[in-house]
């Protein structure tokens, strides 16, 4: 079982075997959460997107790249879905969190830090943002033995830990 915990900060400079990347469907970049991992990795990462998505990534699903210049070795990038343009099926959401467990397990990650998926620009409502992350992680069978949500402010950490106890 997963041992799921909360911290506040900034998911380029976690120390995790894997972080995930809240990634668009073209899977080039884009803001928040994508810009950022991007930005902090290195044009690596934007080429290993183009070479293995060619075609993008579908709503739900996930695929890793390396994490270039970051302390992780592995980005496991996931499209959620976009609420804000009507994109409001949950077991996507849920899907994005299951999916980046199983690539987790098949690169081997023992650790994995994530977003909120979906919760910024994207305007998934915050607190079920955080209660599907917290319990698909949580019962989500995985050989991943600890996960993080990184969240962006003390705000949403004590969401998350309300969520967590």
């Amino acid at each position: 079982m997963v041992q799921l915990s909360a911290v506040l900060g900034d998911i380029t400079t976690q120390t995790t075997d894997a972080i995930v990347n809240a990634a668009n469907r073209a899977m080039r970049g884009g803001g928040g959460v994508d810009g950022a991992i991007h930005r902090a990795g290195g044009p690596s990462i934007l080429a290993e997107c183009i070479e293995q998505f060619p075609h993008g990534l579908a709503t739900g699903d996930a695929g890793a790249t390396g994490a270039g210049r970051m302390p992780a070795r592995w980005v496991i990038h996931t499209v959620g879905p976009n609420h804000a343009a009507g994109e409001t099926d949950r077991t996507l959401l849920e899907s994005c969190y299951r999916r980046c467990l199983e690539v987790a397990d098949e690169l081997g990650a023992r650790s994995i830090a994530f977003p909120l998926v979906s919760a910024g620009i994207y305007g998934w409502p915050l607190d079920d943002a955080i209660a599907v992350a917290v319990e698909t992680i949580s019962s989500t069978p995985a050989k991943v033995e600890r996960a993080l949500i990184v969240a962006r402010d003390r705000d949403t950490l004590a969401g998350v830990e309300r969520h967590l106890a």
